[in-house]
């Protein structure tokens, strides 16, 4: 496990570090903001397209097999990135890297589900639920740290040694734990997942850009919802399906589908919008936008595992539901942030909205995997996986663009960037609200799994 968790930090702290690095990057490499924004997009489009796929790679190979391959490439794309002379090759290295981070993920969460019994699985989920939060909030306070200290090439060199450690431990100590199967892999349904999950994300992150009524967008999501459709038609037809989507059947996993879409949608675009307000409306300075953040991302560490042993004692809902409220209460204190509000109101806020996350995201996440039969745990995972990407996608596509498009309403009335800036985020947060109230509804129809 420590092999797996360390190698998910560094890709999930990979995932947001360079975000604070972008404005600068943009001129080290004479690209536009427009172009740069594709370090991002380009890992969250690279998980949306290969997350499905290794659903039916852990049938088809072994534990060990898929573990070296993630860290290979983990490794490979990190060094490429970290020596990029040029913007080609730093793009190139962050698909390397989220590549390993799609093996990773769907991986780390198998292995739990099959090493561990179900009494013990909320506090393992817990732990893996620390890693799922730590890596994409501590990415921009370090980031910020090294970038005052160091170059921007540190930001990836300085997680190399996690990754070494990850490859020598689970050299040493990872076992077989995976079931291999005969399982032949359809080119046809790689094709459409592929054009599916691709184009759907594509078109969303460029959607904020260029306008939604953009004719690429367009296209790219009419594409990618069309594929989808076919891609799981086939699925339902095909006797050994690459994604088995008869995990749909059951109906608590489909209720914890859609609380994952709402938190992550509503959490990634929350540690993207956050910053934003504070750097834009409050104007403080990156470093210390990622200090403000940092007391409720290290409470959260410091008591996921706590909460995922809440919940193998007490079960799912007293867990969940009042982890639902408080991530409602951080966004109805967010919604009502404006230029002249104290420092430590956010740092506070945070602490609550971060203390909800910790109590919902690998919670629902463990119940979602606890109601299916085990056979279905690789396809659900890949399914459940897959949703958080796309979730993430979009949540900071949409929310960005609404950020932006109030703003720029805001701006064509009064020349004043700050409040336009405040405007902008509290009508986002106030969006946000109203997704956290629809889970906290949802969290009351959660039930502990009859199997």
């Amino acid at each position: 496990m420590a092999a797996l968790l360390v190698a998910g930090f560094v890709g999930l702290f990979s995932e947001t570090a360079l975000n604070i690095a972008l404005g600068d990057l943009s001129q080290i490499f004479h690209v536009s903001a427009t172009t740069i924004q594709w370090l991002a997009t380009a890992y969250f489009l690279t998980l949306g397209i290969l997350v499905p796929v290794t659903g039916i790679l852990m049938q088809k190979f072994t534990t060990r097999q898929m573990f070296i391959a993630a860290v290979t490439l983990f490794i490979s794309g990190t060094i490429l990135a970290a020596a990029a002379p040029v913007f080609g090759v730093l793009l190139t290295g962050r698909i390397v890297q989220a590549a390993g981070l799609a093996i990773t993920l769907p991986l780390t969460q198998n292995v739990i589900f099959t090493i561990f019994p179900p009494n013990k699985r909320g506090a393992a989920m817990g732990v893996m639920g620390l890693v799922m939060l730590a890596g994409p909030a501590l990415g921009p306070t370090l980031a910020g740290l090294i970038l005052d200290t160091l170059s921007w090439h540190w930001i990836f060199w300085v997680t190399i040694p996690f990754l070494l450690f990850s490859l020598f431990f689970g050299l040493l100590y990872l076992p077989n734990v995976n079931e291999i199967r005969k399982v032949s892999i359809d080119t046809v349904s790689i094709i459409l997942s592929t054009i599916g999950f691709g184009g759907f994300v594509y078109g969303v992150s460029v959607g904020g850009e260029h306008g939604w009524t953009n004719s690429t967008v367009m296209v790219s999501i009419i594409a990618g919802v069309c594929a989808l459709i076919l891609f799981s038609i086939r699925q339902t037809k095909m006797e050994n399906p690459m994604l088995n989507l008869k995990a749909f059947q059951y109906p608590q996993f489909v209720l914890g589908i859609v609380m994952s879409f709402i938190t992550f949608f509503n959490m990634l675009s929350m540690l993207v919008i956050l910053p934003m307000y504070m750097q834009m409306a409050l104007v403080i300075a990156a470093f210390t936008t990622g200090l403000i953040l940092l007391p409720g991302s290290l409470l959260n560490c410091i008591l996921a595992p706590t909460i995922g042993r809440l919940f193998d004692l007490y079960g799912s809902k007293v867990v969940i539901t009042p982890g639902t409220l408080l991530v409602a209460l951080g966004y109805l204190f967010y919604s009502q942030f404006g230029t002249d509000t104290a420092l430590w109101m956010i740092v506070v806020t945070h602490i609550i909205m971060m203390l909800g996350i910790g109590a919902v995201l690998a919670n629902v996440q463990t119940n979602t995997l606890n109601s299916i039969p085990r056979q279905y745990y690789p396809d659900g995972i890949a399914l459940t996986q897959t949703i958080q990407q796309v979730a993430g996608a979009v949540g900071i596509a949409i929310m960005v663009s609404i950020m932006a498009g109030k703003q720029n309403s805001y701006l064509a009335i009064a020349n004043e960037p700050t409040l336009a800036a405040s405007e902008g985020s509290s009508l986002v947060f106030t969006i946000s609200l109203g997704l956290a109230v629809i889970n906290v509804i949802l969290s009351f129809f959660i039930k502990k799994p009859n199997h």
